[in-house]
């Protein structure tokens, strides 16, 4: 599982020119699945992403995580965070997980993000997107399960 993580001041997401998910401050969420994802990388990633000390404090440390300070997640699918480069022009896709599983692993990493008592949006999974967001910094990480 890898997963892009963007602090955000708010961001939404659009399919066909409606809005399918919006939120606040916050982080917004690229999520990319592989075929040898499990139900460990959920919840590793869900862990790791909720606690991260990624928001600052009053002394202006990053010190405070998204639990801390009661932020929101806007959830991405993303196949193409598993594009491969390295030979070509055109990338290989072939290490992202087929729709159908990474579907259903979308929708677990989700629901484990919301049992954490974290508000979570999504996008519409498979759909042409329109993401939009103000980057809170920046700061974006990569966090990988593997």
């Amino acid at each position: 599982m890898r997963v892009v993580v963007q602090r955000s001041k708010q961001a939404k997401v659009e399919v066909n020119g409606e809005i399918t998910g919006q939120i606040a401050s916050g982080l917004v969420l690229l999520v990319g699945i592989t075929h040898s994802d499990t139900d460990a990388d959920i919840q590793f990633t869900a862990d790791k992403i909720c606690n991260l000390r990624i928001f600052e404090d009053d002394l202006g440390k990053m010190n405070l995580s998204l639990l801390d300070v009661g932020g929101e997640i806007l959830s991405v699918s993303q196949f193409t965070l598993y594009g491969d480069c390295r030979k070509g022009r055109r990338p290989n896709f072939m290490e992202a997980a087929k729709p159908e599983f990474a579907n259903e692993l979308y929708e677990k990493f989700n629901e484990e993000l919301r049992s954490k008592g974290v508000k979570v949006e999504t996008g519409l999974f498979g759909a042409m997107m329109d993401v939009s967001l103000t980057n809170d910094g920046p700061v974006t990480l990569i966090i990988e399960s593997k």
